[in-house]
């Protein structure tokens, strides 16, 4: 619309300027080679401006004739390219459907026209691929590495080919690499973490976890357990060789997380070495009330060596916040009995007897009836002891393990030890409930022939119900 109405003025002020001419006569005289022309001054006006059109015109089809070599050129160069990149559409269709050699003959033809082209290379690594060149494919990231706009995409082809091959040196230089180019990689930073663990440089992963917090690759509440995790592991190695290292390390996972058991018995223990036992009891009772835990129980009774009597006061202090807790009972009672408090372990491990308890419980009842000196009872929670359910354990990635571990005994992952029951024992209610039914249970009803004429029954465990 702007357009037809900026003709439409300038129509309006090329008439008005003819009128203007037509009322204002005048004439031009033109002597050349010995003939004298007179013209009005509007027909010398347009003759002007025919001339003008004229040679515009003479000009632009003598420029098109001149060019017309080079645009045939350019349009046999833009339909050549059209095609290379219709090639490229195909080939990266191909790859996508598993046709190595479609897409290996795609990527031929569009290699010939887009030879720098990243999505060239990227198809004919696809196709190598396809084709199980594993020389080739190398060979083209390597290509694609050494070129800035596709480095990190060569980095990451020549990675995922070293890990396939178990080449993890390689792996790790490359996934190293493309983390110094870009720390926001997911897929590197992940690698470089990997390649940290491997290591057991604890410290530097627990560096790497925060950071990929920070950038959002990995959910922060996760990076923050096991940023929290790899310190403690990273305070337990250091813990014979560097006292100070450790007691720093440990006490930067308790300020992540509370409830890191292992990390507080490092601050205790360093803190023990120092000589600050009241220091060590503080981190013992801080971790204490969040994670109650025996074996912090077990290293506050021994921060001095002050006899039995005194240590039992120290476990009773330590958990007098949370007094029922299982753990609570079983460190208070494991502490009476070591101070010969007999009845008072007994008094103590009285509620978890309600129901069926565990067998470390069943084994502290045995210390108590032993030390009461009742032999046979003492025989007979050893027996059920047998037969209870399992004390709680360091469990990873639903494995057992002996001792606290950052690491999955099963994938190498970060998966933080945690102290549960590895199994439940299924209860009689659930027996029940499922279907089954307990051994004392079974009893064979006769039917009415079997009243009429007893009868020896098959099998002699199992006894004939009158």
């Amino acid at each position: 619309m702007t357009k037809l109405l900026w003709r439409f003025v300038l129509i309006i002020v090329a008439a008005l300027a003819i009128v203007w001419l037509a009322d204002r006569p005048g004439s031009i005289v033109i002597q050349w080679l010995g003939r004298e022309i007179h013209l009005s001054v509007l027909v010398a006006i347009i003759a002007t401006a025919i001339v003008f059109m004229a040679g515009h015109f003479v000009l632009r089809l003598l420029r098109m004739i001149f060019r017309s070599p080079q645009a045939f050129r350019g349009r046999l160069r833009e339909r050549k390219t059209r095609k290379a990149y219709e090639a490229l559409s195909r080939g990266i269709i191909a790859a996508g459907a598993g046709d190595a050699q479609a897409a290996a003959r795609h990527a031929s033809l569009a290699g010939e026209t887009l030879g720098q082209e990243p999505l060239v290379k990227l198809l004919g690594a696809q196709a190598a691929q396809l084709r199980g060149d594993r020389e080739e494919v190398r060979r083209v990231f390597e290509t694609m590495a050494q070129t800035p706009d596709t480095e990190v995409l060569g980095l990451r082809g020549l990675f995922t080919h070293a890990r396939d091959a178990a080449d993890w040196p390689a792996a790790r230089k490359h996934a190293e690499a493309a983390h110094r180019k870009n720390n926001r990689l997911p897929w590197a930073n992940m690698a470089v973490l990997q390649s940290l663990l491997a290591q057991k440089d604890f410290e530097a992963a627990a560096n790497n976890v925060a950071q990929q917090g920070k950038l959002g690759i990995m959910a922060r509440e996760e990076a923050v357990k096991k940023q929290a995790a790899l310190l403690c592991a990273a305070a337990m190695h250091s813990e014979a060789a560097d006292k100070p290292k450790a007691l720093a390390l440990a006490q930067a996972a308790l300020a992540l997380d509370q409830r890191l058991v292992p990390a507080a018995l490092v601050t205790a223990r360093v803190q023990v070495a120092n000589a600050n036992e009241r220091r060590a009891f503080k981190a013992l009772a801080a971790c204490w009330a969040a994670q109650p835990h025996r074996d912090l129980a077990r290293l506050a009774a021994r921060l001095q060596e002050d006899g039995a009597e005194k240590q039992f006061e120290r476990v009773r202090d330590l958990v007098a916040k949370d007094p029922d807790s299982l753990e609570g009972r079983f460190a208070l009672a494991e502490a009476a009995i070591f101070a010969g408090r007999h009845e008072a372990a007994h008094e103590v491990l009285r509620p978890l007897l309600l129901e069926a308890p565990q067998a470390g419980i069943c084994g502290l009842m045995a210390s108590v009836e032993d030390m009461s000196g009742d032999k046979s009872k003492s025989r007979e929670w050893l027996a059920q002891a047998l037969s209870a359910p399992r004390d709680p354990l360091w469990v990873s990635d639903s494995v057992a393990v002996p001792v606290w571990s950052v690491l999955s005994p099963v994938t190498g992952e970060i998966a933080p030890s945690e102290w549960k029951v590895p199994f439940q024992q299924p209860t009689q209610a659930q027996l029940q409930f499922n279907g089954a039914v307990a051994p004392a249970q079974l009893q064979l009803k006769p039917t009415p022939a079997q009243s009429a004429t007893p009868r020896l029954p098959d099998d002699p465990g199992i006894e004939q119900s009158s």
